[in-house]
């Protein structure tokens, strides 16, 4: 199957690590994906409440260019795929919504209707590929490692089209076909905070905390997620849990990183090396590390 890969603004820039590993674990599975040619910044989820039909307009562009390459979008980023998925459906709702996009997009000489489907990498991985197959490619399985898949808010609210919104399982069951020890984690939907650790920063790292504090607790040695903001913030505010809670040192990681170190690609290739709070300590001590 072909597919048109959406990077997003974040996987160009502060989650510059999931693009790293993204791209080389979908390549050694034989998936043939480009990316998408033109691409525009989708709006992210603030701009709908700023002026929604511009707003459309603007992810709008991006199924376009989707829909005339041919073939789903994979989104990685969470903000993206869920503003791409509600873009999709104001068009497919509300006509006068549907006609102002599709005038502004015909002034560049594009048209949408409405045939892109638009994919997240776990529904690709899980549905498509199949962890069966992973499985069997994996060559430096993650045994004893325990992870906490942290899904976060917006993959599955409020378009759960490829996992249960409240108990989300597919990185759970990729996690288990590379060997790795799932934990039990009932804050895997819960949020981060989001913006909030920059706008209402009380807030916001006392969200980061809870989520921190309950992987530590369950015994999670790391943290995986598949969201560039959630990674941010549980990463980059830990040392500001620290200070306003207990010591926090939990490192957190991309499911894509994980699945790439248990394909036996290369950790350079995999930005396993650009987290605020280092993998590597307990990578070693789990005997996983290689070069």
């Amino acid at each position: 199957m072909k597919y048109s890969y959406f990077p997003g603004c974040s996987l160009k820039g502060t989650g510059r690590a999931y693009e790293e590993s993204l791209l080389p674990v979908f390549k050694a599975l034989g998936v043939d994906m480009t990316e998408l040619d033109d691409w525009n910044c989708c709006g992210a989820t603030a701009y709908m409440s700023v002026d929604e039909v511009k707003a459309a307009a603007l992810a709008g562009r991006n199924l376009a260019l989707a829909e005339k390459a041919g073939g789903d979008l994979m989104a990685p980023c969470a903000a993206c795929y869920l503003v791409l998925m509600k873009t999709q459906k104001r068009l497919e709702e509300y006509p006068a919504v549907r006609g102002e996009v599709g005038h502004a997009l015909g002034q560049v000489g594009l048209s949408y209707e409405g045939k892109v489907k638009v994919r997240h990498p776990l529904d690709i991985l899980v549905n498509d590929i199949g962890v069966e197959v992973i499985s069997k490619k994996v060559v430096k399985p993650l045994k004893g490692l325990k992870v906490a898949p942290y899904y976060g808010c917006q993959i599955v609210r409020p378009y759960a089209t490829f996992d249960n919104q409240e108990n989300p399982q597919t990185m759970d069951k990729l996690l288990r076909a590379v060997g790795a020890e799932v934990v039990d984690y009932p804050m895997k939907t819960k949020c981060c905070g989001g913006s909030l650790t920059g706008t209402l920063p009380e807030v916001g790292v006392s969200l980061v905390h809870g989520l921190l504090r309950e992987a530590s607790r369950r015994g999670a040695d790391v943290i995986s997620t598949v969201c560039p903001l959630c990674q941010f913030n549980l990463d980059c505010f830990q040392d500001r849990v620290s200070s306003n809670y207990e010591k926090s040192a939990m490192p957190v990681v991309y499911i894509t990183q994980l699945l790439g170190l248990a394909l036996g690609l290369p950790m350079k290739e995999l930005g396993l090396h650009r987290g605020v709070v280092s993998v590597e300590p307990i990578l070693a001590q789990r005997e996983l590390l290689h070069v």
